[in-house]
């Protein structure tokens, strides 16, 4: 009884190292992955060789219009970070791109911005208006915060992204910061006229907000972005092409083979040969996964390789998950910093999973957001589209049937002003 117990704690331990060891390999990227085989061949003399990746060919595939994103520094900056990120906002009036960029590259390390707006539009050679729509974009990216002018609009752009509305914060910062730094929660309510409730609930999340938000943007270390897979057209059918160098290959020393090899020495090379098997079947698993994984994103999204974000469709882990039959942890750890390359650039997988504008819509929220900023960059500036204009529209045209409040709350995510509003600021302009 106690041989058998020994045996099954035994045989339990080897697949758990074994279930470690693929999990731990499915989460790494292409180099990351080499990296880590290359350091397991150095502790297994059986592993001769790790096949190396193959960084001309990719030098050369980043000289294509949607290339592989080549990272020659030693480090992705601040800077480099949110200039990465752009793509998430599809800008659909590429005029502002350089404005932006310029934009970004006036944040201080803190990550807000060292420019006078007037400074900006006056070095640009543009409107004020015109700037003022660059940085809405660049205070779109993460981390929140990014792109303030001062700690109240930091603040404010980090309660946004908690849904926390508070049109007092400017004041509450400027006028009653010491009952903030007191968490005097009873004097807020009554100075607001809010619930005490509320004004605890305010205070709590002004205490998650970071002062700094540029700070949370380390410089990453990488040398490559490296897709797993090319998803193209041709002819009429969608086609998708993994490519070997994001699973570098190992090549085995069969020298130990024909040597009679006796005592300690066979326990070794018993051994390694083993852990030779478990590093190869974990590579396989990480290749059928991402496969499977990918495969589905491809058959989900169709349309959005067809057309463009406008047409993404919502994805969610869940779905993944009982599609494939694994479970949703699995899906998240093949996904994590993975790309494929597409007609419409080298996109993250994590890209392609959007939560559903609400329930029934079959809309993702991301779509909502690109149809949103298309309806009002269009809109007459004399006349302004409502929030429920706007909601028609999105019925008449896209056949999306979504609540006001819905565009409400997304044009406050996107910071973009009530119709009101744009055209006060439009009148004043005049």
């Amino acid at each position: 009884m106690k041989q058998r117990l020994v045996l099954n704690q035994s045989l339990q331990w080897k697949m758990n190292q074994s279930l470690y060891q693929s999990i731990e390999i499915l989460q790494l990227t292409g180099m990351e992955l080499y990296d880590y085989m290359k350091q397991v061949a150095e502790e297994n003399p059986l592993i001769e060789e790790v096949q190396p990746i193959d960084k001309e060919l990719i030098s050369q595939f980043r000289k294509t219009d949607y290339s592989i994103d080549e990272m020659n520094t030693a480090e992705l900056t601040l800077y480099d970070q949110l200039k990465s990120n752009l793509y998430v906002l599809d800008i659909k009036d590429k005029s502002l791109l350089p404005l932006i960029i310029f934009g970004i590259d006036s944040l201080n390390e803190d990550g807000y911005l060292d420019i006078a707006m007037e400074d900006w539009a006056d070095y640009c050679k543009v409107e004020l208006t015109t700037v003022k729509r660059a940085l809405s974009y660049i205070q779109l990216l993460e981390p929140a915060g990014i792109g303030a002018r001062d700690l109240t609009e930091c603040i404010q752009l980090q309660l946004k992204q908690m849904n926390i509305d508070a049109p007092y914060i400017s004041t509450l910062m400027s006028e009653d910061i010491a009952l903030l730094a007191e968490e005097n929660s009873y004097q807020i309510s009554l100075n607001y006229e809010i619930t005490e409730e509320k004004a605890q609930k305010l205070i709590e999340s002004i205490k998650l907000c970071h002062p700094k938000p540029g700070k949370l943007l380390t410089p990453t270390k990488t040398e490559f972005i490296i897709p797993e897979a090319s998803i193209y057209k041709e002819d009429t059918e969608w086609k998708i092409s993994f490519f070997n160098w994001s699973s570098p290959a190992i090549q085995i020393n069969n020298q130990y083979n024909n040597q009679d090899l006796k005592g300690e020495a066979a326990s070794f090379v018993k051994k390694k040969r083993k852990e030779v098997e478990m590093l190869q079947q974990a590579l396989d698993y990480r290749s059928s996964t991402l496969e499977k994984v990918i495969r589905i994103i491809v058959e989900k999204q169709l349309p959005f390789f067809e057309t463009g974000p406008k047409m993404l469709k919502p994805l969610t882990l869940s779905e993944l998950s009982a599609q494939l039959d694994l479970h949703i942890s699995t899906i998240s750890r093949a996904i994590r910093q993975k790309y494929v390359q597409t007609v419409h650039g080298v996109i993250p997988l994590k890209y392609f999973l959007q939560r559903e504008v609400q329930k029934g819509a079959g809309v993702a929220s991301i779509v909502i957001k690109h149809i949103l900023k298309e309806l009002i960059n269009l809109e007459d500036k004399s006349r302004p589209l409502s929030d429920e204009k706007i909601k028609q529209l999105m019925e008449e045209r896209y056949q999306i049937k979504i609540a006001r409040r819905t565009i409400m709350k997304y044009r406050d995510e996107l910071q973009i002003p009530s119709s009101v509003k744009r055209k006060g600021a439009n009148n004043n302009e005049k």
